[in-house]
């Protein structure tokens, strides 16, 4: 868990309104997969949830009256054959989206500068998507093992807060530099912390995709990172459908280049098939532009 203030010299530093936000996202099956396993959503927090987009098929069942603005993303990507993968992905994105909903609004009607508590109230929403997912699977044994990754952002500005199970990413762009925000959960990126493997090596060994942190997974080890949010800045959430086949240079290329946010998913969505599209792919891009 990390933390840094925000930098208020730059820029503007009231909140942006909805019109400044331009946000978009997208999922897509690939080439070779028979279903997708990948799920995403998009959501304002006002006084209740108000969904944007998103791949979940029952989107009624993630809303929760808040109290205030906040913004948030995430993606989720099933682990397992079958049903099993589609159904983690979709059951962990509901849970943690309605606690992280009531978490919000708990944020702001007591103290928004207690970072701590909300740090311990996103890692809960790990612990309740997990107890979901393992509950789900304890119902039906078609689908026992399942379990999924779980990227998730709230923008609540000044700051952001980005939680992190498994090998879905976060990225930012920020005058000209990309920034992976979130660390790989995998076995390869485990190697490499330990210096058996080289950072070169790791995407191409057979530990790449192997996650060694996943809801409903042996082990659910979420990491809370807290940010500031400057206007100009992109951000960026992908599953690793995305990352197998587009490079960390091409993302920047296409962000710093976009002329929206929906321009530039569709790029990066073509990108990745057009290199072989092996997975399902889910982009969700959000910059701040002041009018």
């Amino acid at each position: 868990m990390t933390a840094s203030e925000p930098d208020l010299s730059a820029g503007p530093t009231r909140r942006p309104t909805d019109g400044e936000i331009d946000v978009y996202g997208l999922t897509h099956q690939g080439k070779v997969r028979k279903s997708n396993q990948d799920q995403f959503l998009i959501a304002s927090l006002e006084k209740r949830l108000v969904i944007r987009e998103t791949s979940l098929p029952d989107p009624a069942r993630v809303g929760r009256e808040s109290t205030r603005l906040a913004f948030l993303a995430l993606v989720a990507d099933g682990v397992g054959g079958g049903a099993g993968g589609e159904e983690a992905s979709r059951v962990a994105a509901e849970a943690a989206t309605r606690y992280a909903t009531e978490s919000a609004s708990c944020y702001y009607r007591n103290n928004p500068e207690d970072s701590e508590a909300f740090f311990e109230a996103l890692r809960q929403a790990t612990t309740r998507a997990d107890a979901a997912v393992r509950e789900h699977a304890e119902r039906d044994p078609a689908l026992a093992g399942m379990a999924t990754t779980l990227t998730l952002w709230i923008g609540v500005w000044p700051h952001a807060y980005l939680l992190q199970v498994g090998d879905s990413r976060a990225y930012m762009l920020r005058e000209g530099e990309l920034r992976q925000l979130s660390r790989d959960q995998t076995m390869a990126q485990d190697m490499v912390d330990q210096g058996i493997l080289s950072p070169r090596q790791a995407p191409t060994t057979r530990w790449a995709h192997v996650l060694s942190s996943a809801i409903g997974g042996s082990v659910a080890a979420p990491v809370v990172t807290r940010m500031d949010q400057r206007w100009g800045d992109v951000g960026l959430l992908c599953t690793d459908g995305l990352i197998r086949h587009v490079s960390d240079e091409q993302i920047r290329q296409r962000l710093e280049t976009m002329t929206s946010a929906r321009q530039a998913c569709e790029a990066l969505l073509n990108d990745a098939l057009e290199g072989g599209g092996s997975d399902n792919i889910t982009v969700l891009i959000g910059r701040t532009s002041q009018r």
